[in-house]
């Protein structure tokens, strides 16, 4: 399958460094937490909490949700959610959370990421940073801090690679292999 590259690790760690700017001038870098949504949120958000660190020059703290128990769609899946645990290890009244995704399409992750991060407490705003925005909502959720808008088919399938998890940084368009078969 073709894949387009609209991200090389070099893009995507500008694109970080950005985002931490713009969540510093918006914020001020004040009462200022991450939280990353597993697998690769979490990932973008360590990356993000590190601009963060330097540049408010104190520490922010940094957690990681699962939310595979907080899907709407749990019933609806064939497959058994791999579940990983999360860490929120800082009080969440009173602060201004960032929650970091890869991709924003429909915003039912990003809708139970808020939802488990109520059960750890209740803070002052949420606000909502990703790597890339496809569009296609189905709900209304609309994230603060984007970093690349990518217009996509819903046949195509956006893509992200970090090293980490997949020895590459990277984020492709490819067809849906879903889409393709049908």
């Amino acid at each position: 399958m073709d894949q387009k590259v609209v991200l090389d690790r070099e893009d995507m760690r500008r694109t970080l460094v950005r985002i931490g700017h713009e969540i510093v001038e918006k914020t001020g870098g004040r009462d200022l937490a991450v939280v990353g949504i597993h697998r690769r949120g979490a990932v973008i958000a360590r990356r993000i909490h590190e601009h963060l660190t330097e540049l408010v020059e104190q520490p922010v703290p940094i957690g990681d949700l699962d939310i595979s128990f907080y899907r709407d769609d749990l019933a609806l899946r064939r497959d058994q959610p791999v579940v990983h645990s999360s860490h929120i290890e800082f009080p969440a009244e009173g602060a201004t959370v960032v929650l970091v995704d890869d991709v924003l399409y429909t915003g039912r992750t990003v809708r139970a990421g808020i939802e488990a991060l109520f059960d750890y407490g209740r803070p002052e705003r949420v606000q909502l940073a990703v790597l890339a925005d496809r569009g296609h909502r189905e709900l209304p959720i609309r994230p603060d801090y984007v970093g690349k808008n990518l217009p996509t088919a819903r046949a195509e399938r956006v893509n992200v690679r970090v090293e980490e998890i997949d020895g590459v940084d990277e984020v492709t368009i490819a067809p849906n292999p879903a889409e393709v078969a049908a």
